[in-house]
């Protein structure tokens, strides 16, 4: 079975959050900000963040622990993490990640695409599957950004936090529940600076001088990014659905990266599908970058939400500029 016989299933699902959480008023004690600023703009309450010595891998090993008991198993062919704050600079952080879920042996791979990396290292992995190169795969979303945030800017202290979410993937039917079916994915390098930490990579060290210190935080230019974000998701949504031969009143469900609520909200307009079909979490967790689509899937699925035999559809936009969707029928599971 491959090609157009094969196609990738979720069948497992896990989340993790860091145990530290901090609310708008903790960031209004240190930051020249407010609860009712930070609402008012982004729709975030609060969000959690690593303790001292924790990392990306770790939130990663707990979703995927959680992923691999939802789907009832405990092997898996593949690993892939999609990540851009990985452990180490060099090597990948899925290869570890693979080990301490006692995987060593199998394929593992990281995937950097920031916001959009879960969509993409789906995409990646799901063509692996159909080809049949693997059977079984963990898809694993995992980013720490309060690592490389500016601790006196209170725009990107306020928006994002840290996490993990995974989906175990099984070879099945294109038409059973649960398979991936329409992606598309898509990219804008004209406009990598709107979205990116300058310094720490082979175009800033090669040049042999020391990087100024806010070089090396992340850095976004917020008025164009929302634009882009809500362009390119609303666009990728309905070229995902259009491919599925799903109308807008089709949709069941569209679970978006949480970058803000009033993001959400503007591409609920574009593609004509009320704002309550939006599964949302961004007010208790924050952006959680490549994490986030994972984080709501899960927390959608726990609260009912999420059912059996909806049709849905993912999107996700990030830097790079990237972008990228995918759609499935919601299949019967247990998150992990």
């Amino acid at each position: 079975m491959r090609g157009a016989d094969r196609a990738a299933v979720v069948a497992g699902l896990g989340a993790w959050v860091p145990q530290t959480v901090v609310t708008n008023d903790e960031l209004a004690l240190r930051l020249d900000t407010s609860d009712e600023w930070i609402r008012s703009r982004t729709g975030i309450a609060r969000r959690h963040v690593i303790a001292p010595g924790e990392s990306t891998g770790d939130l990663a090993v707990e979703a995927g622990h959680r992923a691999l008991k939802s789907a009832g198993t405990d092997t898996a062919d593949l690993v892939v993490v999609a990540t851009s704050t990985p452990d180490r600079p060099c090597p990948a952080t899925a290869p570890e990640v693979a080990s301490r879920l006692g995987l060593t042996g199998v394929g593992a791979f990281d995937v950097a695409a920031v916001c959009t990396g879960f969509v993409y290292a789906l995409g990646v992995t799901a063509a692996l599957i159909e080809s049949g190169a693997a059977r079984t795969a963990l898809v694993i979303g995992a980013d720490t950004f309060s690592t490389i945030l500016n601790p006196t800017d209170r725009t990107t202290r306020a928006i994002f936090g840290d996490g993990a979410g995974a989906v175990f993937l099984r070879a099945g039917d294109p038409a059973e529940d649960g398979a991936l079916r329409g992606l598309h994915l898509g990219s804008d390098g004209t406009r990598s600076e709107l979205i990116e930490v300058a310094a720490g990579g082979s175009r800033q060290r090669s040049t042999g001088l020391p990087a100024e210190e806010a070089a090396t935080y992340f850095t976004m230019e917020g008025r164009s990014v929302f634009a882009e974000a809500v362009r390119r998701m609303a666009a990728s949504v309905q070229t995902t659905a259009e491919s599925l031969g799903w109308a807008s009143g089709d949709i069941d469900r569209i679970v978006l990266h949480q970058a803000n609520a009033r993001i959400l909200a503007a591409v609920a307009d574009r593609v004509d599908v009320p704002l309550e079909r939006f599964p949302s979490n961004i007010e208790r967790v924050g952006n959680t970058v490549a994490a986030s689509i994972p984080l709501v899937l899960a927390d959608a699925a726990e609260s009912g939400e999420l059912r059996a035999g909806q049709r849905v559809v993912l999107g996700g936009f990030g830097g790079g500029l990237t972008w990228g969707s995918v759609g499935l029928v919601w299949p019967g599971l247990t998150v992990g």
